[in-house]
């Protein structure tokens, strides 16, 4: 029997919850004990009652909710008063982050022997990274109603609507990235009648998304030459760039934001880990927007969060094949019964492991 603890998340406006009470009766059914934080899921329309009718026993305390669980399953990274409560030889599970979170957060990991395992990094042979993909797909599919309202004049856009008229042509929007994320940003927008283009460096990527667009957007290679091309005539432009645990490189540049037409939009999905423009900078749902070179700039890191309930869903139907093999057989059994877990692993035993987190750190360092 393995103790699992979920706790109620506490960064601004993040309204989803680890695990459903579906995914704690899952759990409980294996054999195992949940503690779930007094309103862990009362942002996602999930109340104490229904977690406790799932076998789940309720805590009432931070401090309980993070020593309870020998896994103690999160959405966000940990906030430091978090971090401080963790000991020796739990496994922590969330979208960490961490190549571009604090450093102290990392050496806080290291110092108490916390197993760190980010979500964003678990990735299959074949490249595909199942956690991240549930969440991208919903933020993707946002994006519309994203870009649509902060292109409206009320909101200090240029007052363009994304499918235009009969009269007057529809907004060129650009996507930067043809991951999961960006490809299902270009359906959505082409679903509401956006002129979309895709780059990425991918010729792999771009079949496939240039497939799934079937006509209905425009897929090109990111070079320079292009990037500056498009740059000129965007309404939008989406920055939907992931490498699996770097901080992501820099791609908009003052210049390119220069030659944007005035009071276009920038959205950076890359926010998260750290964001593709020289401009950006963390937002959230409350303050989503600012201006910089006369550019809004759209860069809120947890699009998906307030899609509370069906992120929490679809949260759950992605992670939970991973903590029941967690909880019944420990890491290196779980490791080796799903190999794209071990991927997953950014920090064990006080050492970074994760190749990509490696190289963003100082060798021996603690930050």
């Amino acid at each position: 029997m393995t103790d699992i603890s979920i706790p109620r998340e506490r960064r601004p406006f993040e309204y989803r919850a680890a695990l459903t009470p579906a995914g704690v009766e899952a759990l409980v059914q294996a054999g195992h004990r949940v503690f779930v934080e007094h309103n862990a899921g009362a942002g996602a329309g999930f109340h104490d009652e229904e977690y406790r009718g799932a076998g789940g026993q309720i805590v009432y305390s931070q401090e309980e909710a993070a020593a309870r669980g020998q896994i103690v399953a999160k959405v966000a990274r940990p906030t430091l008063d978090d971090l401080a409560l963790m000991h020796e030889g739990q496994i922590l599970t969330g979208f960490l982050h961490l190549a571009a979170g604090r450093r102290d957060k990392i050496t806080l990991l290291r110092r108490h022997g916390v197993c760190a395992i980010g979500w964003e990094t678990v990735q299959q042979a074949q490249g595909e990274m199942p956690v991240l993909h549930a969440m991208s797909v919903i933020a993707g599919r946002m994006i519309p109603q994203i870009i649509g309202r902060f292109m409206q004049s009320n909101e200090g856009g240029r007052g363009v609507t994304l499918g235009g008229s009969a009269t007057v042509p529809p907004a060129e929007v650009v996507i930067l990235g043809a991951g999961s994320f960006g490809v299902e940003a270009a359906l959505a927008l082409a679903g509401n009648r956006a002129s979309v283009y895709l780059l990425d460096q991918s010729t792999q990527a771009l079949d496939r998304a240039d497939h799934l667009l079937a006509g209905r957007g425009v897929t090109m290679a990111a070079t320079a030459h292009n990037l500056r091309k498009v740059v000129r005539f965007a309404d939008a432009i989406v920055g939907a760039v992931y490498v699996p645990g770097q901080r992501t490189p820099i791609l908009i540049t003052r210049e390119h934001l220069q030659a944007m037409r005035p009071r276009s939009l920038f959205v950076d999905a890359s926010i998260d880990q750290g964001g593709c423009a020289v401009t950006s900078r963390p937002t959230d749902h409350g303050s989503p927007v600012y201006v910089e070179e006369n550019i809004l700039h759209y860069c809120v890191p947890n699009i998906s969060s307030v899609a509370g309930r069906t992120a929490s869903h679809a949260l759950t139907y992605a992670t939970l094949p991973y903590l029941l093999a967690l909880a019944n057989a420990g890491i290196d059994a779980a490791g080796a019964h799903f190999p794209e877990l071990r991927q997953g692993i950014n920090i064990r035993e006080g050492q970074i492991v994760h190749p990509a987190l490696q190289a963003e750190w100082p060798a021996g360092g603690e930050g």
